[in-house]
Order: structure tokens, then C-alpha cells, then sequence
């Protein structure tokens, strides 16, 4: 029979046990807390094991990205091929406005490369230091972004370190909104934010943007409509509160307003164009203004203008070479990939060997051997296999 010493004993282990499990999940809980703390990039690392070494030095290619100069004009599209180890890193400086969105959007062969992406914006003009505002979606190689303050931003685009991949880097920007006139162009805006107004006695707070009379205009986003009816200035008007933002919509000179709207989606028609109000003796035209809480008014171009899409027809294949040299007496490696509007980084000499990252139509993404990014148009260069 078991004595009591033995059953005492056996509870007493049976405690301890318990104790032991308790402890071990609190430890694993800690644990888990700590992963849940880290970056996704300290997280990647961790999963693969790489060495300190290499992290740092993985980690340190995006103080070179930032010290970049690179500007590229939106839509942009690079094509090149990733491969492991070669700790390639990619930046693109654009300048952006309130309104607009950033789209970025890395495809590869393989569906488990991760890119790490990040967006940042320049300090201040004074400063030519960046801060990161936006981390991308390493699994999905994308990022979006909607601009708030205008300004100079940089994307920077990391592939892993053991990407072996070809790769399309597709960046474009679009309005937030719809455009407020059913059918409407770019074409169609007439007069801009800042154009002077009765003699200089005031600017124009919004853009005018002129189609037939009786044309639709619609709810750019969705909102509440605040108020509809005539008054001053603006004569037969519509405001829409957009509370996402929190800003209104100001659409004035309306030949008419459609009754009782309230709630309203994205494409409702709100009224029709007209020249109602101050606007009698010019053309049909919408007024549409944009008024932001504690900010007052704000230019609204950068919310509806229609931007290109990138050209995603099918590239042909092209075998890109990991290196060139320069088959030219000189040449001139810019920071843009074009002959106009760009400014020259340096000048090359014939046999300068030079590192590639990727090709942007008949243009060049390079590094050379101080690791400087740099465009070169591809009648200067020449592969070497």
C-alpha cells in the first residue's frame, strides 16, 4: 500500500510539474511578446539565421539608399534581375502634393521573395536629412501611400538577401478622388489655386473646370452633404463633408442642385454645371474648392488631377548583363533616366566598369565602383560577360 509520505511526495512533484509548465509558457509567452516587438526586417532575419554580420551589413545598404540621388518622374517602371547576396538596393526621390497616392509595386518570378519597402520624407529644405513615414508589405512587394504634405519623398526598395529573382519595379501616383465632373479631363481645368481675382484684391481658392451646362457633377468620395443652396459669391452651391479627411468639398456656380442628397458614394451626382453667382458673364464652369479644419482652404489640384498609368504591356525578353563597361571616350552619368531636366552626377571614361541594377527604357540603373547610383543611356555602355 502507498504510505502517506508517498502520496505527499507524489503531490509535491506534481506541483512542481505544474509549476515548471506554467513557468515554461510564461517564458514562451515572453518570447513571443519579444518577436511581436521586433521589425520586420529583425523578424527575417531572425527566421533565417543570419549572422550579426550580415544583418549589419544587410541593414546598412539603406543609409546608402538615402544618401542616393535619384529622381525619377511617376509612372516609372525598372526591370532587372536580383540576385542573392549581392545586397542590391534601390531609392527614387519624387516630389509629391497633398491628394496624391504613391503606388509601389514589385513583381517577381517568385511568389516567396520578400521586399522590404519603405517611404520617407525630407525634413525640411534646409535639411537635407529624411524621415520614414510609411513600411511597406515585404510578403505582397508593395506600398501605398497617401500624401498629406507636399514635398520631396524617397522610396526605398531592399530585396532579401537571398532574392534570385528577375523583377518589374512599378511606381505611379493617383488623385484620391474621383474627378468632380461626370466624363471630365485635365484639359478641362481652366484656372488653378493662387490665380488673382478681382484685380489682385484676392486669389482663387480652388480650381474651375469648364464643360457644358446641364453636365453631371458627382461625389468625388464618400460623405455627408452639409449644405445646398444659393448664396453669395458661389451662387447655387453644394458642400461636402469628407470626414475621413477632415476636410469639405466646395462645388459652386451649379446650374442646379439634385434634391435631398445626404449620404452620398463615390460617382452620386450632386447638382449640374452652371454659371450661377459671381459667375454670370464667363462660361459654365464648376468652382470646386477644398476647405480643411484649423487650415482653411487648400489647393485641390493633387486630389483630382488624372495621372498616366504605367505602360504594363508584356516586356520582351531580355537578357540583362550584371555588368558594363563604358564603351565611350566619356559619358555621362545622370540622375534621371533622361538627356533633358536632369542634372550630371559624374562624367565616366571608356572601360569604367560598372555594377547594374536594372534598366528603365533605354536607360541604365547603375552603381559604380565608389557605389554611386547613377542613370547612363545604353549607346554608352556595352556588357561584359
Amino acid at each position: 500500500m502507498t504510505s502517506f509520505e508517498d502520496v505527499m511526495q507524489l503531490k509535491n512533484i506534481g506541483y512542481f510539474l505544474i509549476c515548471l509548465l506554467l513557468f515554461s509558457c510564461s517564458q514562451l509567452e515572453k518570447a513571443e511578446e519579444l518577436i511581436s516587438g521586433l521589425s520586420e526586417k529583425e523578424q527575417y532575419i531572425k527566421d533565417n539565421g543570419f549572422s550579426d554580420e550580415i544583418f549589419e551589413l544587410w541593414k546598412s545598404r539603406v543609409t546608402q539608399a538615402l544618401n542616393d540621388s535619384l529622381e525619377i518622374e511617376l509612372p516609372y517602371r525598372e526591370i532587372g534581375e536580383l540576385k542573392p547576396r549581392n545586397f542590391a538596393i534601390y531609392s527614387y526621390s519624387t516630389y509629391l502634393i497633398p491628394g496624391e497616392r504613391i503606388e509601389a509595386q514589385i513583381i517577381t518570378d517568385s511568389s516567396n521573395t520578400l521586399i522590404f519597402s519603405e517611404l520617407y520624407k525630407k525634413t525640411s529644405s534646409e535639411n537635407p536629412s529624411f524621415e520614414r513615414i510609411k513600411t511597406g508589405a515585404p510578403k505582397n512587394r508593395s506600398l501605398a501611400f497617401e500624401i498629406r504634405e507636399k514635398g520631396l519623398y524617397k522610396l526605398v526598395i531592399q530585396p532579401e538577401i537571398e532574392a534570385n529573382t528577375p523583377f518589374q519595379i512599378i511606381i505611379k501616383k493617383s488623385p484620391t478622388y474621383l474627378f468632380p465632373v461626370l466624363n471630365g479631363e485635365n484639359s478641362d481645368i481652366g484656372s488653378y489655386w493662387g490665380d488673382i481675382r478681382d484685380g489682385g484684391r484676392r486669389n482663387h481658392e480652388g480650381i474651375d473646370i469648364f464643360a457644358e451646362r446641364g453636365t453631371p457633377v458627382v461625389a468625388p468620395t464618400s460623405g455627408r452633404v452639409g449644405f445646398t443652396g444659393e448664396k453669395g459669391l458661389g451662387g447655387k452651391q453644394v458642400w461636402l463633408r469628407d470626414s475621413k479627411r477632415n476636410q469639405s468639398l466646395y462645388y459652386a456656380h451649379l446650374d442646379s442642385i439634385v434634391p435631398g442628397i445626404n449620404r452620398v458614394n463615390p460617382g452620386d451626382t450632386l447638382g449640374f454645371v452652371g454659371n450661377s453667382g459671381n459667375a454670370r458673364t464667363t462660361p459654365p464652369h464648376l468652382h470646386f474648392g477644398i476647405y480643411k479644419r484649423n487650415e482653411g482652404a487648400i489647393d485641390p489640384l493633387g486630389f483630382v488631377y488624372l495621372t498616366e498609368e504605367p505602360d504594363l504591356t508584356e516586356l520582351p525578353e531580355q537578357q540583362i548583363s550584371s555588368r558594363l563597361k563604358v564603351n565611350s571616350s566619356t559619358a555621362n552619368f545622370r540622375n534621371k533616366p533622361a538627356s533633358n531636366n536632369s542634372s550630371i552626377i559624374k562624367k565616366g571614361k571608356q572601360g569604367e566598369m560598372l555594377s547594374v541594377q536594372g534598366k528603365t527604357a533605354d536607360w541604365f540603373h547603375v552603381r559604380d565602383s565608389l557605389d554611386r547610383s547613377m542613370y547612363v543611356h545604353e549607346s554608352l555602355v556595352q556588357p561584359v560577360h
